[in-house]
């Protein structure tokens, strides 16, 4: 496992992830402390906030832990991690901000084609039973000239 990334998912353990569960244990004293309702109940929804913050910390300390190309060295995998992270971000958006109802995505690429289910293979299968989970749709186009990947979800609002 890559020392980097151990190295990070401790400091963001002893560290972030630390400070919110101390930040939202002080919320609950003052919360408990409070008779307050105009004071509680918007401490509670920061609560949930911080809550959620800490479950989003542990998952990326989880996954820095546990996946063997997260990060690399190599800087076709770094571009890929990079990639990863700006799709996330995107997605993070429009999930808090856009209030949209669809989402859409489209990747294509100028390779040599041949994105197509092959026996033994999953990778296409998995992907598919991803987009149906989420009751979307995901067509791909496949040819000498490239893929074009195209997953529609609806959002739930």
């Amino acid at each position: 496992m890559n020392d980097r990334r151990v190295i990070l998912a401790q400091e963001l353990h002893d560290g972030i992830a630390q400070d919110l569960v101390g930040l939202g244990f002080s919320i609950d004293s003052i919360i408990a402390s409070s008779q307050d309702v105009q004071v509680r109940d918007p401490l509670r929804a920061v609560r949930f906030t911080i809550t959620d913050l800490i479950e989003k910390v542990r998952l990326e300390i989880h996954q820095l832990r546990s996946s063997d190309d997260l990060v690399s060295t190599n800087s076709e995998n770094d571009s890929t991690y990079e990639l990863l992270r700006a799709v996330s971000e995107i997605l993070r958006n429009v999930s808090e901000h856009a209030q949209a109802s669809r989402l859409t995505i489209e990747i294509s690429d100028n390779g040599i084609g041949g994105a197509q289910s092959k026996e033994g293979s999953f990778g296409l299968l998995g992907l598919s039973e991803r987009i149906s989970r989420l009751h979307g749709d995901i067509h791909i186009d496949s040819s000498e000239i490239g893929t074009r990947t195209r997953i529609e979800i609806p959002l739930e609002r």
